[in-house]
Order: C-alpha cells, then sequence, then structure tokens
C-alpha cells in the first residue's frame, strides 16, 4: 500500500470517528454473552413483589445448622415481605443434622419451616440396603421430616458397591419408596437435567450461553447415561410405587413439552411437579402454559429453588399478571422474555398452597385461613 493511499485511509478512519461512526462498527464486534439488548418496547408494566396469597415454597434450601439466630430471623422477615408462608427445606439431612437444623429453623419460627429428610446411597448393593433405609426414614419422620427429597446424583452419578451406576428405578431401593407411602410422606425427586445439557454445545442449542459460560453442566456422550434413559426410570419408579406420592422437581425437565408432561400426569395420579427454576419454560408459552395448569391445577406445586427474595417477583409477575415481554432474573437460563399467565385465583390458591396442604403433611392450614387473605 502506497504511503500516499495510507494516508487517505488514515484521513477517513479520523474523519468516520469524528462523525461517531467508527465505535458502532466496534460494537459489531460484540460478542453473544456479552450482548445486552435493552428493549424498547413500551407496555403496561405491573411488578409484583408479593404473592397474592400466601404460598408454600416447596422448593427450598438452607443450610440449617450453620445459621444464626439472625440468620433465621432475617430469613423469616423476607418471607414475610413475600407472603411466603412455609419454606420446605429439602436439605434437611438425617439424624443428629436433622434434628438440630429443625431446632434452629422451626423450633425459632414454629410453622413457618418444614423439613424433608435426606438419604445417602452409600452401601447399596449390601444385603438389607434397603430396609435400613426405609428404617432410617422411618426415624426421620418420627424427627419431625414430613418428606423424603432425592437429589439428582441418583440416576447419574451415585454407584453401588460393585461400582455401577444405580438406576433411578433400581429394585433395591424399593423399601425406601414404600416407606415412604406407608407414612403418609411425599417424595421430591431430582432427576437428570435440562435435556438440552446432553445436546451438542453449538448454536442449535438454546441454552448454548449457560453451557458457554458454566461447561461443567454440559453431558458429554458417554459420561453419562442419556437425558430419555434418565427421565424413563423416573417414570418407572412412579409406576411401580402407586401407593406414594412422588413430586418431580423442575416439572419433571418437561416444561418445554407440556403436552407430554400431561399425558404422563393424566397416567399417574401419584406424580406432582414442582415448578423449581423452571417458570422461563412457562413465562415464554403464555397462552397454553395458561391452559395447561388450569387443567391440572391439582397437580402443580409452587417452588423457587436456590433461594433469593429479588427472584420470586418473576414468578409472581408470570402467573399473576398479563405484562408482556419482561426480563427472566437469569439472562443466562433464558434467552428471551417472559409474558404473564394471568391465573385465576383459584388455580392460584391450588399452585400457592392448596395442593402442599393436601400432599405434605405438617403444614398448619391456620396460616392460609378463609382460603388465602389477600397480601
Amino acid at each position: 500500500m502506497s504511503r500516499t493511499w495510507r494516508t487517505a485511509m488514515l484521513v477517513w478512519a479520523v474523519g468516520m470517528a469524528s462523525w461517531g461512526v467508527a465505535e458502532p462498527m466496534r460494537a459489531q464486534d460484540v460478542t453473544i454473552p456479552e450482548y445486552e439488548p435493552r428493549s424498547t418496547l413500551v407496555a403496561p408494566e405491573n411488578p409484583v413483589a408479593r404473592a397474592r396469597f400466601p404460598f408454600v415454597d416447596v422448593h427450598g434450601h438452607q443450610r440449617a445448622r450453620s445459621m444464626s439466630p439472625a440468620d433465621v430471623d432475617r430469613l423469616v422477615a423476607e418471607m414475610d415481605e413475600l407472603n411466603m408462608a412455609v419454606m420446605v427445606n429439602l436439605s434437611g439431612g438425617s439424624g443428629t443434622a436433622l434434628a438440630e437444623g429443625l431446632a434452629k429453623m422451626a423450633g425459632r419460627h414454629p410453622g413457618r419451616f418444614v423439613f424433608f429428610a435426606n438419604t445417602r446411597f452409600e452401601g447399596v448393593g449390601e444385603t438389607g440396603w434397603g430396609d435400613r433405609a426405609a428404617a432410617r426414614l422411618a426415624e426421620d419422620v418420627a424427627a419431625g421430616a414430613v418428606g423424603l427429597k432425592i437429589f439428582k446424583g441418583l440416576g447419574m452419578s451415585y454407584r453401588d458397591t460393585d461400582g455401577e451406576r444405580i438406576p433411578v428405578n433400581d429394585p433395591r431401593l424399593a423399601p425406601l419408596w414404600d416407606k415412604a407411602g406407608e407414612l403418609g410422606v411425599p417424595v421430591l425427586i431430582h432427576s437428570a437435567d435440562p435435556a438440552e445439557f446432553w445436546q451438542p454445545h453449538d448454536r442449535f442449542n438454546e441454552r448454548w450461553l449457560e453451557l458457554r459460560l458454566r461447561p461443567r453442566r454440559i453431558r458429554p456422550p458417554g459420561d453419562y447415561p442419556p437425558f430419555e434413559q434418565i427421565i424413563q426410570e423416573q417414570h418407572d419408579l412412579f409406576r411401580a410405587h402407586p401407593g406414594t406420592n412422588f413430586i418431580a422437581a423442575h416439572l419433571g425437565w418437561l416444561g418445554n413439552d407440556l403436552a407430554r408432561l400431561g399425558t404422563l400426569l393424566d397416567e399417574m395420579p401419584n406424580m406432582y411437579v414442582g415448578l423449581g427454576a423452571v417458570v422461563y419454560e412457562l413465562g415464554r408459552q403464555p397462552r397454553f402454559a395458561r391452559e395447561w395448569l388450569v387443567q391440572y391445577q391439582d397437580r402443580v406445586l409452587m417452588g423457587k429453588d436456590s433461594y433469593n427474595q429479588e427472584e420470586f417477583h418473576t414468578y409472581f409477575r408470570v402467573f399473576e399478571t398479563a405484562d408482556d415481554y419482561f426480563d427472566y432474573y437469569r439472562r443466562y437460563h433464558a434467552f428471551w422474555q417472559m409474558y404473564g399467565l394471568d391465573l385465576p385465583d383459584e388455580v392460584l390458591r391450588k399452585i400457592y398452597y392448596e395442593n402442599a396442604l393436601k400432599i405434605v403433611p405438617g403444614i398448619d392450614p391456620a396460616l392460609f385461613a378463609e382460603g388465602g387473605s389477600e397480601g
């Protein structure tokens, strides 16, 4: 390139910069993780910071043993602001841990917290493991637990004494599920992860951004069983134990296919679903999701998963308003906007607390007097 031509290009670039052109051109190099468009839509906005009716958060996690009295008091004050009447702590543990956690939280604020026990799966394959696990559950329920929470390691990473994966529907675990049914306590079970975690991490994956930011969530072929295998094992478990109520966490990871989920609920009356961390699925399909929730209003339970007070506001806005095109609280979960479902009050009451009262023992109905007073 000649000196004259380089000089001309430099003059052009300086001129473009003076007119504000160079900066927009550089902005075209923005990456997808950096891209944060600001909507120009002008539409009615009805943010909701307090639920219309008192509700049960059936999917809470608190490290009760490490909480101070001030921590518990602060949490209850935030619950009051949200109109959360009861939090279900799914990280209840077992034995001494369960007893200490209950004393710190439920003992300090009676009625506001109920605990689900947890089971450790070490030793599966030893003679009598199922009977011993069932006996421990019975002891935990006698100590105050009102349910059993199963973490996603079952079916994915937990191994038996031979080093083999423990399927969700492993018959050696049957005494545990039967004991829950006998005791009248539900089993809230998280199986697998979003199906997109198993799909190729490419431009067609709608959770590409999440997997880009958190690559440990990618489920490479060979490292984990296929998504459909784990989910089918969960459903086979439900079918094999009709006398036990199961709550499939996260809409059973089928919030993107509500018709399929509805078919399963029609087939299995002992299957319920929780809403923890999946309101983004409902908020992107407001018309069908509203219709679906009205149809299955007796089988869905309110829940949030990881606790953050402000994130509940998105749940309330999705369920209680008819707002258009508003932000989800985590951009990497949902690379799309939310819409309000404007659910009828009778459906809100079912989802917020009535279904929990029906299947989770130990929740005080007096906290929801007169069908749920408006906050």
